[in-house]
């Protein structure tokens, strides 16, 4: 029975900072890896629209993160990813996005209102390499701006030495002293993560992913207080759904899901959902010139990075004639940003080079001149689909720097809003059966 509670979720708390380049990353990262190395279960969550920080997560836990989006998710989506995430574990750790109370607007979507509606409570990360008692300053700031986002604990990062962290300590045990000092974390060298333009490198392409977590796991045992911090979290204050319907219609029964580096931007819990409505997943690798499997009557392209392996795709013939085939045959084929590149005719790598894709849309596009597009979606479809029909709602976000050449004559697949119902007009295309555009779908809209 829907809203039926499988089991209580286990006590969560967020990690959050007053602006994004604080440390919450790697503290996160590092908090994870020693929990579980220490025989503690814990599940992690990541507020916001985001694919890198999960798939760092995964790899200091050993399990699928998730991701928790006060914006773009309802109620019962929200209620179930809790569930999921509780299931079987002790601990529940999300990493929050950008500043505590940035989000999609001004009073909507931040880290603040994910921690508002769990009833989990922030520990908050101060980066304070340029401040000494004035951090006490910035905490209570942070601590008396929401009266129902309970700021519980701080981590002091990147502090000079015993002196620095003595003073930063003294400060807010004057001020606060409701508020503990969980740790001072001393500057590192080797503890930085390396970026893209869509933001960090991907966990798959670190050098040595093993031993960077290991090594922030031994900065956070040596530093932070585990067993204080543990001794925060606190149980989910919603009716954890254990059923109902998947966050994104199945675009069919058996779908095919692109799965490799260029294509790696897939929300475990969109995959989650498909299945338990009943839909049976394959994967395969467009970058090994893999094609979908032959009975699929679904291909599901999801984003990544596939302007870094444009070449190597479009000589890919088993993988674009496999594309071919499977819309020639009726197949269902929705691509998502990247996977919506794929689908166009041609796409122009940073060096001004065009490299010929699958040609099912009329799109071209080009990273040559880069332009950012960013920001959440409502996005409503202008026709009947795979993925919903006329006027369903959902929503999204857009996050990428291609230019769209020519999109070409055509159906759009959705008309858009943004987070402050800015009308932005139409996005996407439909061909037939074959359909795309730069919005990564998050949850259907429900009244």
């Amino acid at each position: 029975m829907k809203g039926a509670m499988e089991s209580a979720p286990a006590p969560g708390l967020i990690i959050a900072a007053p602006s994004s380049g604080s440390g919450k990353t790697v503290l996160t990262l590092g908090l994870l890896r020693y929990l579980a190395s220490s025989g503690v279960q814990v599940a992690s969550a990541k507020a916001g629209p985001d694919y890198i920080d999960p798939a760092f997560h995964a790899a200091a836990t050993g399990r699928a993160c998730l991701n928790l989006d006060p914006w773009a998710m309802g109620d019962g989506s929200l209620n179930r990813a809790v569930a999921q995430l509780g299931r079987d574990a002790e601990i529940i750790v999300c990493e929050g996005v950008m500043g505590l109370f940035d989000g999609a607007t001004i009073d909507s979507g931040s880290t603040a209102d994910l921690s508002a509606r769990t009833g989990w409570p922030v520990v908050l990360v101060i980066d304070s390499l340029a401040q000494g008692a004035s951090a006490a300053a910035v905490l209570r700031g942070f601590a008396s701006h929401r009266p129902d986002v309970p700021v519980a604990g701080v981590i002091f990062n990147r502090v000079a030495g015993d002196k620095h962290a003595g003073i930063v300590t003294d400060a807010t045990r004057q001020a606060l002293p409701e508020i503990p000092v969980l740790g001072c974390l001393p500057r590192t060298q080797g503890l930085s993560l390396p970026d893209r333009h869509l933001g960090l490198v991907q966990a798959v392409e670190h050098p040595d992913l093993e031993g960077f977590i290991d090594k922030a796991a031994g900065l956070v045992a040596q530093h932070v207080d585990v067993a204080a911090l543990k001794a925060l979290a606190r149980p989910w204050e919603g009716q954890a759904e254990a059923e109902g319907g998947p966050a994104i219609t199945p675009p069919g029964q058996k779908i095919a899901v692109a799965r490799d580096q260029a294509f790696a931007f897939c929300y475990p819990l969109t995959l989650d959902g498909w299945r338990r409505a009943g839909a049976e997943l394959s994967f395969f690798s467009p970058l090994e010139n893999e094609a979908p499997v032959p009975n699929a009557d679904a291909v599901y392209l999801p984003g990544g990075y596939p302007e870094l392996h444009a070449g190597r795709l479009a000589g890919n013939q088993g993988f674009l004639d496999g594309l071919r085939t499977a819309a020639g045959g009726g197949a269902a084929i929705f691509g998502e940003c990247g996977g919506y590149m794929v689908l166009g005719r041609g796409l122009v790598d940073a060096t001004g080079t065009r490299h010929a894709m699958a040609g099912l849309l009329p799109l071209e596009t080009s990273f040559a001149e880069r332009q950012l597009h960013l920001g959440y979606r409502r996005a409503v479809l202008g026709a009947d689909t795979a993925v919903g029909t006329t006027g369903e709602a959902y929503r999204g976000h857009e996050f990428h720097y291609a230019t769209i050449l020519d999109e070409g004559p055509g159906t759009p697949l959705f008309d858009c809003v943004d987070a402050a119902g800015k009308p932005l007009g139409p996005a996407g295309r439909i061909e037939g059966r074959v359909m795309g555009s730069f919005i990564h779908l998050i949850d259907r809209e429900t009244a």
